[in-house]
């Protein structure tokens, strides 16, 4: 029948049938276009489980949708910004413990050892913190009862007070720079295995080797890329204390802050105030002409192997299947916290000292290491200090000068 003159778009028949097919068509056979797609996303979560893994044997980082975007964008770093490790994803500082001298962290190992810092903070530093938050709770409770003592609203409980500064030395035990294996490290070499089964399964049934034929690669590809020495360059970009370098260090996340990190190195491990440089920030980053080259060649295999991949349509479900995990993998490395030994910055316990006032915080600290505290004063309380205040830093200071004193008339004495 011929359209209305009226109308400018005539109406079709419209079969209800024709999206059910559409629809069964698609997920009976997702290959056509679901896999090509998401090749080309998470590439930044893969960046994040590499830099989480990297320094190791072999670094498992399981194969999943993010590398086809991760190694295309690893061209243009290692090309044009000279460097493979991400930039630090938490913000915090590093002050030298003899000068005072604030350092912002461009070290993504800094970084992350000040995010999961509750995580391996200990019983004790958990103790005085909440100590504290509750003795502020007290406080705020009867402040309330005082301006208004009739009201009955709830004073809520604070999320911080004062200030809490715990006390490391780097470990005997590990080497600096070298991390230690632990559950996300072991997750990728099971994600692998699981991987690779599931390849296994059409090959099994049905002889169809296409899929462990792109898996196999696929991971091939993974491992040799989390393999190159630059990542172990970068990942750890300074200088290692010696004997006759001593320095102190404290990491905290800044004035208003509940903790702050005191590493006494004693002439070892890793020399943080270089560290939090970062590696971008050096005035010349250098990244070796094999690692370049390494990063073009492994970029050009992932758009091959992706080429490659769009061939197989019978057992895609296997293949999605495989990359599904991977990227269930990559996001749990990405995100999860780590203690300071399997980061490279093995650290062993030496003590807390915390306060609800920020200023009783820092004497206690400059009592137990000289310009220490001191070195402190900076950055949580940048004005002028009061007359009472700089006599008891004054006072501090005259100690530490008669037990120097004291020192060198028992060595003259032995002597």
């Amino acid at each position: 029948m011929a359209p209305a003159p009226h109308q400018v778009f005539p109406r079709r028949p419209f079969d209800a049938s024709t999206p059910v097919t559409a629809f069964k068509a698609e997920w009976s056979n997702p290959f056509n276009y679901a896999f090509t797609i998401l090749l080309l996303l998470g590439g930044d979560v893969v960046a994040a489980a590499l830099a989480q893994l990297v320094g190791g044997a072999i670094t498992p980082v399981a194969f999943s949708f993010g590398w086809v975007s991760y190694a295309t964008s690893a061209i243009c770093s290692a090309i044009g910004e000279n460097k493979l490790m991400p930039d630090a994803d938490c913000p915090c500082t590093v002050i030298n413990g003899k000068n005072g001298y604030v350092r912002d962290n461009g070290s993504w190992v800094l970084g992350r050892l000040m995010r999961d810092y509750e995580l391996w903070m200990g019983f004790p530093v958990e103790v005085v913190t909440q100590s504290l938050i509750n003795a502020r709770w007290e406080f705020d409770k009867n402040t309330a009862k005082k301006e208004e003592p009739d009201s009955e609203m709830a004073v809520p409980r604070p999320r911080q007070a004062g200030l809490v500064v715990s006390f490391w030395e780097p470990s005997q035990k590990w080497e600096a720079g070298k991390p230690r294996t632990d559950l996300i490290y072991w997750s990728g070499i099971i994600t692998t295995l699981f991987q690779m089964g599931i390849a296994a399964v059409p090959c099994g049934l049905w002889g169809d080797w296409g899929v462990i034929l792109v898996t196999t690669g696929a991971m091939t590809l993974c491992f040799a890329m989390g393999s190159l020495k630059q990542w172990r360059v970068e990942k750890w970009a300074c200088r290692r204390l010696t004997g006759r370098l001593k320095k102190n260090f404290i990491l905290t996340r800044g004035n208003g802050a509940q903790h702050a990190i005191a590493i006494i190195s004693q002439g070892r491990g890793l020399d943080l105030e270089d560290l939090a440089t970062g590696f971008a920030n050096l005035d010349a980053p250098s990244i070796t002409v094999f690692a370049r080259i390494a990063t073009v060649v492994l970029g050009i295999l992932w758009i091959v192997l992706l080429i490659t991949s769009s061939a197989i349509t019978e057992s895609a479900w296997f293949l999605l299947a495989i990359g599904g995990l991977g990227m269930l993998q990559n996001m749990f490395v990405a995100g999860w916290r780590r203690r300071p030994e399997a980061l490279g910055v093995p650290l062993d316990y030496l003590g807390v000292a915390g306060d609800v006032k920020v200023m009783n915080t820092l004497l206690e600290v400059e009592k137990r290491y000289e310009k220490l505290g001191q070195s402190m004063l900076g950055t949580f309380f940048p004005g002028d200090l009061r007359d009472n205040e700089q006599k008891q830093w004054d006072a501090i200071a005259e100690e530490w000068k008669s037990k120097k004193a004291g020192n060198g008339a028992k060595d003259l004495s032995k002597a």
